[in-house]
Formats: C-alpha cells, structure tokens, sequence
C-alpha cells in the first residue's frame, strides 16, 4: 500500500523503521513520547532499540485508518518472524507523542 494514504510524519516514522533509519525515527518524536506493545507500556527507546533495529525490523502497510494515523501492517522482525499488526499514533504537530502496537 503506497505509504501516501498515512499521515506525513506516521508515513517518515515507518519509512524510517523499514530503511533502519533510528535517528531519523527517534527525531520525529516528541521528547517525552511514549509506547505500548499488546498494551503494556514499554520504554519507547530499548523497545525500538530491540523489536525494530537490533532486530532488521519491517513494516509492510496493510491498511490505513483513522486519517492516516492508524493502520494495520505485516510486520516482520529477526526476533519473531512475521506478524500481523496494529498500530496507532498520536502525532503532536510535526512529531509523534505516542505510538500503540500489538497483533491484529
């Protein structure tokens, strides 16, 4: 699914995750931004540090809701293999303030 149904700034965070761009990622959010994973929240850093980029991370977009700022993603990482996921994003301005991730 072409990446232009997102919004801009969740469209440069999975362009960032799937070319493992991690300080491009980590600039696009809010300094105080947090994340769950199958809602628990984690520490937004070290889990990205280990689910996206220690571990090859990718998102292939499925579907898009919600203006661009949820969808659902085969997300495939070294760790676990392949996925069926769902995210949402909170995006404050130019930057993400809080992503939510778990299986589809």
């Amino acid at each position: 699914m072409p990446l232009n149904d997102l919004d801009p700034v969740v469209a440069k965070f999975v362009d960032a995750l799937n070319t493992g761009d991690s300080n491009g990622l980590f600039d696009l959010l809010t300094p105080d931004a947090t994340m769950s994973d199958d809602g628990t929240d984690r520490d937004l850093r070290n889990w990205l540090q280990s689910e996206a980029f220690g571990s090859n991370g990718r998102m292939d977009v499925e579907s898009v809701a919600d203006g661009g700022t949820a969808l659902v993603a085969n997300y495939t990482n070294d760790r676990w293999g392949a996925m069926r996921t769902a995210w949402r994003f909170t995006v404050a301005g130019d930057k993400i303030s809080r992503f939510e991730t778990g299986q589809a």
